[in-house]
């Protein structure tokens, strides 16, 4: 307690007496017996009041003991098992989990790992991929500027995501699981085709075949469809020839789903031969959705369109110029960017035709001549530029499309000035200015008996795909957005109640997602919509039923660990009744059967690039003993300075006023009022 305090304390002693002793002994004629009672409870009763005016504080000083966390990342996918070392990897954990002295000294967290990565207690080894990257970044966002350790204990084998050697930032103790002797091994390490071809082309499979031996081999490789085979060539390897790389065309004779099987041997023995043979699909089509991109300047908008577009190869883009523009009636759908005068043509030619069209503008767009040849929106525009920021409106519901961080990418440019909707037009974004909603769309669509439209108010959209990339260092969800707009706009106006979207077929091990839209009648779409979806399988005749959940403006399921093979489905609404059938295929193919031996090699590197340290499962108590004695990881002990009121407020005015209470009863018994 300060001393300040402490002085007030004794002062207000001094004054609670004096104005007892003031109001029972000063002057007073009569001093009964009872006077020296009255004078105890005034005294008090005044002493309590100043007390709660001084409030006085004692100060407490806590102190905790912070531990550095011990990080233990336990590889939790089916590699694992494959390798007999899931028992390993448990046995591992228990000890760690069950020493003292290493509690005393580290705060133990235990991690799993396979696709994703969660902190638990539990592990399954069912993992159907493996992401050590995925684990680093997880560790960074959780760990921010902290000092800690990590023990990795793993194959080393990562099959998707990036390199893992450059994304830890403090010490990793790799703990090697599976066999580190190299043993006598051909495999498909990567195959690479599109996934669509059209009839009577020929498609491009490239595949990269692997060897671990110390003898020249000479293996056969072939590629068979329904057990012929459709080619065929010899390979060899060396000690030093460890991989090569194999170019085939294939023939699209055949419209549909076709499954392949990529096979190499040879006579030697070997001791896993599932990573000698890998399924692919292709689905032959025969025709091709053909995108006219009509524009009359040149901009980086156009090559991200393009590339966006073509990423799904049922997709074809030809750049056209509006002033020497061809006739359109072979095309499925029209981009116009930035239309001026020049476009006369090309809107006569969507207005004969009634084609549908996705329409740009930007700071070049003549907007006179496009109010005069559109009916759907009129746009005033002034002198002067805006910027525009996307806001993604949950509510679209003209298709499945989730928010893949629209508020995040960089404002686009168009003049600024005052939008109006004509017709009715369904909004994906709402533009924004300096986080101000304008209330007006961005990207919005219409839709008639007759045509399907789409319009982007604003330029540089090649922006937005390339902070996807620095954000997910991809392109997928973005070409995949971009390429549903071209979808709803290629596909017939005819609205259907029910509308299921899922891929022809899935390699085992990936995420099986269906996802399906419900309108009611008036085509709004269906918030408290009941779907389920009936799976079953054609060999075996086995069936599954699963509910649909809603996810913002669709519903999806998640039907991961079915077996390969050919599915028929049903999708049904259950209170109208509404159904639509479909089937898929899984290819199998199980990625973490394809290694034989742990990856100590790169274990090593990642130890050695972050300053740890390699260990096998027979040193678990030499690790043990190094991170005790490690004096780079010490508990940090913090001390917490807390003031804390001497007396508890409503405790002292409760006793203030029975203390009045009782001297003013006192006073009336004894007639002294």
């Amino acid at each position: 307690m300060e001393l300040s305090t402490v002085l007030w304390m004794v002062l207000s002693l001094f004054v609670a007496g004096g104005v007892a002793w003031f109001q029972y002994f000063y002057k007073s004629a009569h001093r009964l017996r009872v006077t020296r009672v009255l004078f105890l409870l005034r005294f008090l009763a005044v002493f309590g009041i100043l007390l709660l005016l001084i409030n006085p504080k004692i100060i407490k000083n806590q102190y905790q003991t912070e531990k550095t966390p011990l990080v233990i990342a336990i590889d939790n996918s089916r590699s694992i098992k494959e390798l007999n070392q899931n028992q390993t990897a448990l046995s591992i954990k228990n000890t760690f989990e069950n020493h003292d002295k290493l509690s005393e000294k580290y705060d133990i967290q235990f991690f799993a790992f396979d696709s994703e990565s969660k902190l638990t207690q539990t592990f399954d080894f069912n993992g159907n991929q493996t992401r050590i990257d995925l684990l680093s970044k997880n560790l960074k966002n959780i760990y921010r500027n902290k000092t800690y350790p990590v023990i990795l204990v793993s194959d080393g084998n990562q099959t998707s995501g990036g390199d893992y050697l450059y994304g830890f930032e403090n010490e990793v103790f790799p703990m090697v699981l599976g066999d580190t002797m190299p043993h006598f091994d051909l495999r498909i390490n990567r195959l690479n085709t599109n996934k669509y071809a059209f009839h009577k082309n020929k498609f491009p499979v490239e595949i990269f075949l692997g060897y671990t031996g110390d003898k020249n081999v000479e293996a056969e490789f072939s590629i068979q469809r329904n057990n012929q085979v459709i080619h065929k060539e010899k390979v060899n390897f060396t000690e030093q020839k460890k991989s090569v790389v194999v170019n085939v065309l294939l023939e699209a004779d055949k419209i549909g789903l076709q499954v392949y099987k990529a096979v190499i041997l040879s006579g030697e023995n070997e001791k896993n031969t599932y990573n000698n043979t890998k399924n692919f699909a292709v689905e032959v089509i025969d025709q091709k959705t053909e995108v006219a991109l009509i524009a009359d300047l040149n901009h980086p908008d156009l090559g991200a369109l393009r590339r966006s577009i073509e990423s799904n190869e049922q997709h074809k883009v030809s750049v056209l110029s509006a002033k020497n523009i061809t006739p359109l009636a072979d095309f499925d759908v029209i981009i116009l960017y930035q239309p001026t005068v020049s476009f006369q043509n090309v809107f006569d030619q969507i207005k004969d035709s009634r084609k549908n069209y996705f329409l740009i503008t930007g700071k070049h767009t003549d907007f006179n001549f496009l109010n005069n040849n559109q009916e759907v929106f009129g746009f005033r525009a002034s002198g002067q530029k805006e910027d525009y920021t996307a806001f993604y409106k949950s509510g679209f519901s003209n298709f499945a499309q989730e928010n893949i961080g629209f508020e995040g990418f960089p404002p686009l440019e168009n003049p600024y000035g005052n939008l109006e909707i004509k017709q009715g037009v369904s909004a994906l974004l709402e533009a924004r200015i300096r986080n101000i909603n304008t209330q007006k769309p961005l990207l919005f669509f219409n839709e008639n008996a007759q045509q399907r439209t789409a319009f982007l108010l604003g330029e540089n959209i090649w922006r937005w795909r390339l902070q996807h990339f620095s954000e997910n260092e991809n392109f997928e969800d973005f070409d995949i957005f971009v390429n549903k707009i071209i979808q709803f706009l290629a596909s017939d106006n005819k609205r259907k109640s029910l509308v299921v979207t899922h891929e022809n077929f899935y390699n085992s091990g990936e995420n099986i997602e269906i996802s399906a839209q419900y309108f009611n009648k008036n085509y709004e779409f269906d918030q408290n919509a009941r779907l389920s979806i009936s799976v079953k399988n054609k060999l075996t005749n086995q069936s599954k039923t699963y509910d649909l959940l809603k996810s913002h403006n669709y519903y999806k399921v998640n039907m991961s660990g079915l077996e390969a093979g050919e599915y028929a489905f049903s999708v049904k609404e259950l209170s109208s009744n509404t159904t639509h059938s479909g089937s898929f295929e899984i290819i199998d193919f199980d990625i973490e059967k394809q290694h034989t031996n742990a990856d100590l090699e790169k274990l090593s590197l990642l130890a050695q690039n972050t300053n740890g340290k390699t260990y096998f499962p027979t040193q678990t108590d030499k690790l043990i003993d190094d991170l005790l004695q490690n004096q780079k990881y010490k508990p940090i002990q913090k001390q917490q300075t807390k003031k804390l009121p001497l007396i508890d407020f409503w405790t002292l005015l409760c006793s203030i006023a029975a203390l009045f209470g009782l001297e003013w009863f006192i006073r009336k018994y004894n007639g002294l009022l």
